[in-house]
């Protein structure tokens, strides 16, 4: 995400506590929110998925998705 986006979810949350937000400015906002959150998923996803424990007696096993219950 690019830092005029992070300022922009910035600018907003401050007019939205301050004077409130217009219907389209709601929506952009939700919309950047949006994008924001599933790129930060993505980017938590990618570190989980290149981590590796190690065990104490030395041997590493790579972290595996956790299944669904």
């Amino acid at each position: 995400m690019e830092q005029a986006q992070l300022d922009r979810i910035n600018a907003l949350a401050r007019k939205a506590k301050t004077e409130g937000l217009t219907p389209a400015e709601k929506a952009e906002q939700a919309a950047l929110r949006t994008a924001y959150i599933a790129e930060y998923r993505q980017t938590l996803r990618g570190i989980l998925e290149n981590t590796t424990v190690v065990r104490p007696d030395g041997t590493r096993e790579k972290l595996k998705k956790k299944e669904s219950s």
